[in-house]
């Protein structure tokens, strides 16, 4: 596509009407996503994510936490607070997709996990089906229970990806986390880590 007309004003390029805020869409930072696999293997190991507040605000921050199953359907979400310069980790198959907390009460043995950094609310607290503020810093690791070669099952780890978050998608994580809030009677809640 050819564009013949463009200008830079205050940080902002503009494409033949189009306005791009400098960086906005590839450096937002507020929001990861990763998988997970095997979660259900009899003698696989358990998979573990480990979320640190570096401490850019130098305060809490909130893992708006929310694990969906391959068959794209919400299982558990939870928002858990992130003091600055700690490290939580959480259990796959106990904190985020345990049969006893889904919102089906079923195994999930693989999916997709998204965090959305964010700012607590006015009471410190972190919900997730709130109109909370994404608020960048938040860093997510996860490791990986591979299939098995022989009797052994390799494990790897990655860093959660950075993905651009928009208005429609925010909108949706909190709505359906609200709706398992509202009709999952306990269940569909993810369970918080630990510090270490």
């Amino acid at each position: 596509m050819k564009v013949s007309c463009y200008s830079l004003l205050r940080g902002t390029l503009v494409f033949a009407g189009l306005s791009l805020a400098a960086g906005l869409a590839s450096a937002q930072d507020v929001y990861k996503i990763n998988y997970f696999s095997n979660n259900t293997v009899a003698g696989a190991p358990d998979a573990t994510v480990r979320v640190s507040n570096p401490g850019l605000t130098y305060g809490n921050l909130c893992a708006m936490i929310y694990v969906f199953a391959a068959d794209q359907q919400m299982a558990e979400c939870c928002g858990c607070v992130q003091s600055h310069n700690n490290e939580t980790s959480y259990s796959v198959s106990t904190n985020l997709a345990s049969p006893a907390r889904t919102l089906t009460g079923e195994f999930t043995p693989s999916g997709v996990i998204k965090i959305v950094s964010a700012l607590p609310n006015s009471s410190g607290q972190c919900d997730p089906t709130s109109a909370y503020k994404p608020t960048a810093n938040l860093r997510a690791w996860a490791t990986h229970i591979q299939n098995p070669v022989g009797t052994a099952f390799p494990i790897t780890e990655t860093e959660f990806s950075d993905t651009t978050l928009g208005a429609t998608e925010l909108a949706n994580l909190q709505a359906q986390c609200s709706f398992i809030h509202i009709l999952g009677s306990g269940f569909g809640i993810c369970q918080c880590g630990a510090v270490i």
